[in-house]
């Protein structure tokens, strides 16, 4: 396991994409590579289970970006975000 998996990221904390990841389907690039690196979002879901049981996901972390934009992403691929509370307080 990498350092980084073993990173403890929870519902709705705030993260950041650390690595290069092209994505097909933002909503503004359509059909075209995007990437997505810097990108901060907040976590909506960590896939642990399906149906009642449990499953190993390869992209386990659903993170939101924009209310028309969330991706799922692995733990290698996320940092925790400082800078956070400005961003997401209401």
């Amino acid at each position: 396991m990498i350092a980084s998996e073993k990173e403890n990221f929870t519902l709705g904390m705030a993260v950041r994409v650390k690595t290069s990841v092209l994505v097909y389907h933002h909503p503004e690039h359509r059909g075209q590579a995007f990437d997505i690196q810097g990108l901060v979002g907040h976590i909506t879901g960590i896939l642990h289970e399906w149906q009642g049981r449990p499953i190993s996901a390869n992209y386990p972390y659903c993170v939101k970006f924009s209310p028309k934009f969330s991706a799922h992403l692995q733990a290698s691929e996320l940092e925790p975000e400082t800078d956070a509370y400005s961003r997401f307080s209401n």
